[in-house]
């Protein structure tokens, strides 16, 4: 029996599915032919609007080269879209749209109203001077090869195009609508998709200790991931203590290789076991009657949180280094220097800041974000598997790869017939 449906057949030169950060940036970068972005929610950017705790952080500064560190495993892939569209291209550009920016003090750029609507909408703008239009409330049901490019189907129209660009982001924050849609679309066209998880996002301890330390932090210190007792990864950064686990920035970045069961050994102190037990004899031989918070405040740890592992060993912030046992001694340098956490359980996507896993990277060419298995196929942005650090490095892959894609469609475009 006939589809009974009858549907609107409208073509277009170029496809974009997701009007997220890199769909609306490619949008704005095609230069020929008629082209769409399709949206199934009732207005693009959502997620783009909560980014930065709603102030957008656009973009990291400093040299260019400095940012391939910052992308886990596969940071040799988005080097070649870093390269031609760096953080000073994508600077200059909202510059020259009219978006100022500030940077605040550990490098990170946000727009000066510290508003994420004022970036979406200089995007949308972008995009309907460009003439790229923005079609919303479109859940696309099929989309399949057709002889002339691309046929995508809807409740209530079908799509053709030569060129495809699929920016439908991850499965993090899935109250926006990212919902890993783009996956099941690049099975569908012959691509494989490497397993997601959460990424950049907080964990969560067994047996917590600190739930009263909530909101109190520490800068610059080295994180250790122990896996069935063998590190497997360090890390160095800030973290903070929440009322059920660890955050920051410190936490975040490295949550992309942890995994429940998984131990967390930070160097509260920020120094190693030998050196702080040479400096606890030394000041011991010569200042005995130095108090523990005395001597533990100069590794600029908060004195609340000295009190309360000082509490979980029997001892007080009043005693003095020279009542101080070997044995405690012993103690006090593995918890200063490697104190333990066990994963009770990573974020879900509900807190994740991104998704790692996605589009397996060597199915795509890394200079123009074309599919190396069906020609005129694009992936751009988190449906990729690769995921940044905190910092601005995501949206900066972001707008990155949405460039590389837009150029090589312009610079390979047929648009006669179209």
């Amino acid at each position: 029996m006939q589809d009974s449906i009858i549907r609107h057949l409208i073509k277009f030169n170029t496809i974009i599915i997701g009007g997220g950060p890199a769909g609306l940036f490619a949008g704005i970068h095609l230069k020929t032919g008629r082209n769409a972005i399709l949206e199934k929610n009732s207005q693009a950017g959502k997620k783009l609007l909560i980014a930065g705790s709603g102030r957008c952080n656009i973009t990291h500064i400093g040299l260019i080269k400095d940012f391939f560190e910052h992308y886990g495993a596969h940071s040799s892939f988005i080097k070649h879209a870093l390269k031609q569209y760096s953080n000073s291209d994508l600077l200059n550009f909202f510059e020259n749209c009219g978006l100022k920016t500030i940077v605040d003090k550990n490098g990170k750029v946000f727009p000066f109203s510290e508003d994420s609507k004022d970036v979406l909408r200089l995007l949308e703008h972008q995009c309907e001077r460009n003439s790229t239009e923005i079609l919303t409330k479109q859940n696309i049901s099929v989309t399949k090869t057709s002889d002339s490019g691309f046929l995508l189907i809807t409740s209530e129209s079908e799509f053709t195009c030569k060129n495809l660009i699929i920016a439908t982001g991850g499965r993090s924050y899935p109250g926006t609508g990212s919902t890993g849609d783009g996956y099941e679309m690049a099975v569908s066209l012959g691509h494989s998709v490497i397993r997601q998880k959460p990424a950049l996002t907080p964990v969560f301890i067994k047996d917590y200790k600190f739930a009263e330390l909530s909101g109190v932090s520490l800068s610059s210190r080295q994180v250790y991931i122990y896996r069935n007792s063998k590190k497997i990864k360090e890390h160095r950064g800030d973290f903070g203590f929440t009322h059920k686990g660890l955050s920051g920035p410190g936490i975040l970045d490295p949550s992309r290789f942890m995994e429940q069961g998984d131990v967390l050994k930070i160097n509260l102190a920020g120094t190693n076991i030998t050196e702080f037990t040479s400096d606890f004899l030394s000041r011991a031989s010569i200042q005995g009657k130095t108090t523990l918070l005395s001597f533990l405040k100069d590794y600029d740890i908060p004195k609340s949180l000295i009190k309360n592992i000082l509490q979980e060993i029997g001892l007080s912030a009043d005693d003095t280094l020279a009542i101080i046992t070997r044995p405690l001694r012993i103690k006090l340098a593995e918890l200063f220097c490697e104190y333990p956490f066990h994963i009770e359980k990573i974020g879900g996507y509900e807190m994740a800041m991104t998704t790692a896993g996605g589009v397996d990277l060597d199915e795509i060419s890394p200079k123009t974000m074309e599919s190396k298995i069906c020609k005129n196929l694009y992936f751009i942005g988190e449906i990729l598997d690769i995921d940044g650090d905190t910092g601005g490095y995501n949206l900066q892959a972001a707008f990155s790869t949405a460039y590389a894609a837009a150029m090589n469609i312009n610079n390979s475009i047929d648009t006669s017939g179209i």
